[in-house]
């Protein structure tokens, strides 16, 4: 049964705090990647796609936390691959981060090899996917990013009432910015290939920590920001420029 006085608590009101933040960072690759597959779908049903993976999310998110019995049991070595022992959490990664890796290599090279025509041509003409074919992909992907979150989430609070409370608001918060993100993202095409970059590191990270090497996400999402901040200086910039050509 669950304890609302423990989210009311001064300990559980900083716990909550505290691992909302986290979440709505964690949720950071979660939103990019609803972001990325939603566009290969007819435009009619890319809002329906995206509010239908994050729901999903938040779905996945809330059943693992109460099966944090069976969670706890992934972690559990299964077999040893040249001195490496691998749990059922470890597969799980290394699936999902070869999935990611491949996905943003395909979605880059296709990007890149097209010039600006030639890509407004091919997104004009490009068969859309199947939008229940992406609802799986996404659902697929979705399960890799809530083991994170949800081993996260048993690390920062004690209480599963503040655990369900967080992972809540920072759905929410994909909620209420994945239709922003996705179409800021669509619209400016340097801005795909940084989303497409940091879904690349993502795969990187989660296949690292699948062979028992964890990094430090931060350095990722730090680097990204950086990056984020520079195109969007590079952005202003084209604006000014292109307004005093068209002054003169």
């Amino acid at each position: 049964m669950l304890d609302f006085h423990a989210l009311f608590s001064a300990e559980g009101l900083v716990s909550l705090v505290s691992l909302t933040v986290m979440e709505i960072v964690l949720g950071i690759d979660n939103v990019l990647l609803v972001a990325i597959l939603s566009q290969k779908v007819k435009p009619a049903h890319r809002k329906r796609v995206r509010k239908l993976g994050i729901g999903l999310a938040l779905v996945l998110r809330i059943l693992l936390l109460f099966a944090l019995s069976w969670l706890m049991g992934l972690t559990k070595p299964l077999f040893n691959v040249l001195d490496n022992a691998f749990s059922g959490r470890d597969l799980v990664l290394l699936a999902g981060g070869l999935f990611l890796i491949y996905k943003a290599t395909t979605e880059l090279y296709e990007r890149i090899e097209h010039s600006s025509d030639e890509e407004e041509k091919s997104d004009a003409d490009r068969k859309p996917s199947g939008s229940v074919a992406t609802v799986f992909q996404i659902l697929a992907l979705d399960l890799v990013f809530s083991l994170d979150s949800v081993i996260t989430a048993v690390g920062m609070a004690r209480a599963i009432i503040v655990m369900m409370a967080a992972m809540i608001i920072a759905v929410g918060v994909m909620f209420a910015f994945s239709g922003v993100v996705s179409e800021f993202v669509n619209r400016h095409p340097s801005m795909k290939i940084l989303a497409l970059a940091f879904l690349l590191l993502i795969g990187v990270l989660l296949t690292a920590d699948a062979f028992g090497h964890h990094i430090n996400r931060g350095y990722v999402y730090f680097a990204m920001a950086f990056s984020l901040l520079v195109e969007l200086a590079n952005m202003r910039l084209r604006k000014k420029k292109s307004r005093k050509k068209r002054a003169t």
